[in-house]
């Protein structure tokens, strides 16, 4: 199975059979990857915006690019010390014509102020600037969001712009 690593982390991209099991059992799906099983735990918005992307993006997505998954999907945030589920993460497809795709993340309450998603964030970051074809990572977040944005600045991004409530955050390739 492929995975990333990283000190703490292992991330688990999910593919379409996966997130199939995700949508039905999440439970069994943990098992399934010899993870101990235990809820996620986000707020309302956010376990929405995961069940419309899940429902809407992920499985279609997953589907039709079956041989290049990982940029389609999420990937299963995995603290390893407890080998558990502590979020996930994501890109929004192979790069666009700009050379850009989206990154977006959500951790567990309970593991939230850790450095969780700035390694996970960090972690992904690099294998996907592998991809010569991408010069940036792009995210958004809502500026009341300010340990999200605190996590997007520990890992390399800067602000863009703000609209309507949303800051715009890049990350260029280095590679």
């Amino acid at each position: 199975m492929f995975q990333l690593e990283s000190t703490r982390l292992r991330l688990i991209p999910l593919n379409t059979t996966q997130l199939q099991l995700h949508a039905a059992d999440y439970d069994a799906l943990q098992r399934s990857l010899g993870l101990v099983p235990r809820p996620m735990q986000m707020e309302e918005y956010f376990q929405n915006e995961f069940d419309d992307a899940l429902a809407n993006y992920w499985l279609p997505e997953t589907a039709a690019n079956a041989s290049r998954y990982e940029w389609f999907t999420n990937w299963l945030i995995v603290y390893k010390s407890e080998n558990c589920v502590a979020g996930g993460i994501g890109v929004a497809g192979l790069p666009n014509d700009q050379g850009e795709t989206e990154i977006g993340y959500g951790i567990d309450q309970s593991f939230r102020g850790q450095g969780v998603a700035t390694e996970a964030l960090e972690c992904l970051a690099e294998w996907v600037f592998k991809n010569r074809a991408l010069k940036a990572l792009i995210a958004h977040t809502p500026v009341a969001l300010v340990n999200s944005q605190r996590v997007l600045m520990k890992a390399g991004f800067e602000q863009i712009s703000e609209n309507e409530g949303l800051i715009l955050w890049r990350k260029l390739n280095a590679n």
